[in-house]
């Protein structure tokens, strides 16, 4: 393999259509704009990478108006850098190369050069995910609605073999919501399935703790963010003190220098944080604060943040490289009707890449 290469590199937007109105403490998602970003190089001739960069509204720290124009001027910028083939080095390349402000970009830039040198297969490093078709576990995702419409999807993750599923809460009556989680546990005991919620920060710091010790009474594995990220002080209490495991998810967003990623884990002190790479900047910044966690005794898994199929492998051949033993929050694939087509498929609760199905014309969309 090349010791060196430069690459040419270009995006084209692309909107992922949901197949139903996703609902969230933030609103209701009908829809969601990502940029495929393609790398090519006179080096690895014939070959194409492709990445995915896809910022949060609302959330992501480039969910910027000018976007599209930051991302090109990014990808014109690596005219004539000669990058290196090996993975420690590229990764710390491009995160001197792209401002820490666009941390999708970042990951886009990461897998699509990663994608390229390891010969254009959608095949972003070494893992068995990928060369095996070892499959991953993963949580299934209920998403926010009226108390029938979540129920149902319940019945559907239960019966499509999820034995970890993850229900996003904080927009209904907290009431309605608790009836919900004890109508699964009257069934479905902790031993048989695990639920992790997902409050994404919906709770006020001062209903919070009455909250968790309600929450607690149905057995949860965990809940994410259940106050707004930026409570530095009430968030380690109740971490301290909660009788659910607390993951901070947004917590993290935003923070991106190795001294500050120690010093928020070491003051608040998490059971678990979740990483969405294109929020954090990418693999290299996730395998930051998994290092951190680790040394800290805090667990952690690995959930894709709304990408398609090409970010979604990216992430999963990541995850792939790691043993943690929980659930990966990777089920976001089929939530769009018009997805690039994959090899990417679920089954009984996990997540395979098989050779059942081809990859969709990426290229194509160029054109």
């Amino acid at each position: 393999m090349k010791s060196s290469f430069t690459v040419k590199a270009r995006f084209i937007p692309y909107t992922l259509q949901f197949k139903f109105d996703a609902g969230t403490s933030r609103g209701v998602l009908k829809k969601k704009l990502n940029y495929f970003v393609e790398c090519r190089s006179d080096h690895f001739p014939g070959w194409v990478g492709y990445g995915e960069a896809g910022p949060l509204i609302g959330l992501s720290v480039d969910d910027l108006p000018d976007f599209d124009i930051q991302l090109n001027q990014l990808l014109q910028s690596l005219d004539g850098i000669h990058f290196s083939t090996q993975f420690d080095e590229l990764l710390l390349q491009i995160k001197k190369i792209v401002p820490s402000q666009f941390p999708s970009i970042q990951f886009a830039l990461e897998t699509a050069i990663l994608d390229l040198i390891h010969g254009g297969k959608r095949r972003i490093m070494p893992n068995d995910f990928y060369d095996k078709g070892t499959p991953i576990p993963i949580n299934g995702l209920v998403w926010m609605g009226d108390k029938d419409t979540m129920w149902k999807q319940v019945e559907e993750k239960l019966a499509a073999g999820f034995d970890c599923i993850k229900i996003k809460i904080g927009a209904l009556d907290f009431s309605q919501e608790c009836e919900l989680l004890g109508l699964i546990r009257d069934q479905f005991p902790a031993n048989s399935i695990s639920i992790r919620v997902d409050a994404n920060g919906a709770f006020s710091p001062v209903e919070a703790m009455g909250k968790l010790q309600q929450l607690a009474t149905f057995n949860l594995h965990s809940i994410e963010q259940p106050i707004r990220q930026g409570n530095i002080n009430e968030m380690t209490r109740l971490c301290s003190e909660s009788p659910v495991p607390i993951a901070l998810d947004e917590e993290l967003i935003g923070i991106n220098s190795l001294a500050d990623k120690i010093n928020l884990l070491e003051t608040i002190r998490p059971q678990y944080i979740i990483l969405k790479p294109t929020l954090l900047g990418g693999l290299l910044s996730s395998q930051e604060w998994i290092r951190i966690a680790e040394d800290l005794g805090i667990g952690w898994w690995i959930t894709s943040a709304l990408e398609g199929n090409i970010g979604l492998n990216a992430i999963a051949q990541f995850s792939a490289t790691y043993a943690t033993g929980l659930p990966q929050g990777l089920g976001t694939g089929q939530l769009y009707d018009n997805n690039i087509p994959s090899p990417l498929t679920i089954s009984k609760g996990t997540l395979s890449y098989g050779d059942q199905h081809e990859w969709g014309n990426i290229a194509g969309l160029f054109s």
